[in-house]
């Protein structure tokens, strides 16, 4: 199992029928999918940032294509390879290429700063997720008190043990 992915319980699967990843006991990695997700969609950008660029004439078509076009193919197999270690350090060198296209149109200074951004939050706020995932898989299938913590009710104001009803002043407490 790649450090990516989280053992979750498995939920009945009929025999012979297809079952997705998370049906099979494992959930993809929030911070895998936020960062495939944005660099998906800076693959479309970057070819629609080559229609402008081909469109102003900066350069010849051929070599707006190459450029262009390699870009948003490096996009696309970055996001369906980032189980490979080194996978998110090439992204964030995309996010300086796709930044560096501001060269050809000045735009994508704009557009590539905030998809930097996006790739930042990502990476961020998925390692998040992901962390509070395992942290959460890890009490439920820890044994003892801890897992247990809340399953016998609500607790006294003296917080040592069950909350009982305040039945007046001089009711005993074994009374029921």
């Amino acid at each position: 199992m790649s450090e990516d992915e989280t053992a979750v319980p498995a939920a009945p699967v009929a025999p012979g029928s297809a079952a997705p990843a998370a049906e099979a006991g494992r959930v993809r990695s929030a911070k895998r999918q936020f960062a495939a997700a944005t660099l998906t969609f800076e693959a479309f950008v970057v070819v629609f940032a080559a229609l402008v660029a081909q469109g102003l004439e900066v350069a010849p078509p051929a070599v707006i294509w190459a450029g262009g076009g390699s870009l948003a193919l490096v996009c696309i197999l970055l996001a369906g390879m980032l189980r490979v270690p080194g996978a998110y350090v090439a992204g964030s060198v995309v996010q300086v290429l796709v930044i560096a296209g501001g060269i050809a149109v000045p735009l994508m200074f704009v557009v590539g700063g905030i998809f930097a951004l996006l790739w930042v939050v990502a990476l961020r706020l998925g390692g998040r997720i992901d962390r509070e995932r395992a942290e959460r898989a890890a009490a439920e299938d820890a044994p003892g008190p801890a897992a247990d913590a809340g399953a016998s009710g609500p607790v006294g104001e003296d917080g040592r043990g069950p909350a009982t009803e305040d039945r007046g002043p001089g009711a005993r407490p074994d009374a029921g």
